[in-house]
This record gives structure tokens, sequence and C-alpha cells, in this order.
């Protein structure tokens, strides 16, 4: 069996097709992530409602709803493979998702729209579900060197994390705002239980939020994260979101041969 290890801003994941095969994902998600200390393991599926399927599994081998960035390399591995076109449709547990090739290494999905947007959930603690059901994320702005910090803020990342404000358990971002639609931002995911180089449903929450604050006026985010730069832009009217698009670069890194 061929696994691919891939990265989307450096979110890394193992990647298989397993179109007519009977696998327990969820031993392989663990075994495979430990190879390369993946984020995440993804299994490719046959869909009667889309392109293909998106089986997502975190490093710890729990199940989650989506992966933004997830999405994005699975949609360049189903395009190398010739499983679909360049514009495809997958089918997640989050809902259907589009996906875009825009060259040989960026790649353009659009993310489920919130299916909950909370902006006081926790004080100011906004939650934003993408999706229905959707992917849980706490979002906070932060003031201070966001980066440079991240060693002394991990335990408030942490007890955000299980915080029964969050009955879902909740991927936990901070932001820090550099100007007019640009941020820095830190992730700390459920299932990896650390900080990852990028989150891209982290991305489009953060930006949801911000849009509906009125803080994003040109609606395009640009989000720095320490493995790269992803591109979140946001459509809507009165409020309400009607599309969040989500734009960076995928990198196959290597192929292995299991058995």
């Amino acid at each position: 069996m061929q696994v691919y290890y891939m990265n989307g801003a450096g979110n890394d994941f193992m990647v298989i097709d397993a179109r007519g095969k009977k696998l327990d994902f969820e031993k392989l998600a663990v075994e495979l992530c430990k190879l390369t200390n993946a984020d995440g393991f993804m299994a490719v599926d046959s869909s009667h409602k889309a392109d293909f399927r998106l089986h997502f599994y975190n490093a710890d081998g729990s199940r989650g709803e989506m992966c933004g960035n997830g999405a994005r390399c699975i949609c360049r591995f189903a395009y190398e493979l010739g499983i679909a076109g360049p514009d495809m449709t997958v089918e997640t547990d989050a809902g259907l998702v589009p996906g875009k090739r825009l060259d040989e290494n960026q790649y353009r999905v659009k993310l489920n729209n919130p299916g909950v947007l909370d902006l006081h959930r926790k004080d100011s603690v906004a939650y934003v579900e993408l999706g229905c059901p959707g992917v849980p994320h706490a979002v906070a702005e932060y003031t201070g060197d966001l980066w440079a910090d991240a060693d002394a803020l991990k335990e408030r990342f942490r007890a955000l994390r299980f915080d029964p404000a969050f009955p879902k358990g909740a991927n936990v971002n901070f932001y820090q705002v550099l100007g007019e639609g640009e941020i820095r931002i830190l992730t700390f995911e459920r299932g990896v239980e650390d900080y990852t180089l990028a989150c891209g449903t982290g991305c489009g929450s953060v930006a949801s939020t911000l849009w509906t604050q009125g803080r994003l006026p040109g609606g395009v985010l640009t989000a720095h994260n320490r493995g790269g730069t992803l591109t979140v832009t946001v459509s809507g009217e009165n409020g309400l979101i009607s599309s969040l698009l989500l734009e960076g670069p995928t990198e196959i890194v290597k192929i292995f041969e299991t058995e």
C-alpha cells in the first residue's frame, strides 16, 4: 500500500487511497502518524454524493469532522492519482466541500459555512463550528507577540481545549492583528494535543469571527501560520456568511510503501 506524506502550510498528514478496501482507519491513523509525527491521517473512499469521500482522523486515532488543510491536500492527492479533475467535490463528515486546483502546488477549498457562531461563548472567547455538525473552534484575540509567547501560553490553550464551555472539545486559536486583514495565528488542536504549524479551519473560524464583528471590511484575511501563509475569502450579507474560501500551498513530501 502506498502512503503519501503530505503537508499544507506545514499541517502534515499521512494519506492513502482506501477505495474498495476494508481497513481499520483508527488503528492506521495511530500507526502511520507515528512514522512522521504527522498531525493527522486521511483516507479516500468512494462516494455516491461527490467525486470521493474523505475519512479524517487525528494522530491519536480520534475521528474529525473535517480539516481545511487536509481537504486541500486530499484534493491534490485525488488530482495526482487521477481520482478527480481540477474541479472536484469532497464528501466529509461536516458536509460537501468543493475543491479546486489553482496550479501545481496551490489548492483552494470552500469551507463549510458556520453552523454555530457565538462571539461570546466564554467571556471574550468566541466559539465557531464550521459545518453542521461542525469542526469546533475557540477563537480569541491576543495582544502580545503571539509566537514569541507560545511556550508560556500553552497551558492557557490546553485549559480552553477542555473547557466545559466547549462540550465537544475545541481546537483553540489565538490571533494577533498585524494590520487590516492580516493576522498571525497559533492553533492548539484536539487529537494532536499540541500546537500545529497551521490549521485551515482555524483560519476560517478567525476570518468568520472578524467578518461578523465588522473587522474584515475587505472580506479577505491573510493568516500567517508558523508553517506558512493561508488566505481566507469571506462573502455574505446581512451578517450571514455565504462563502468561505481557503487557499494555500500543498506539498507531497514523501511516498512510503507499506504492507
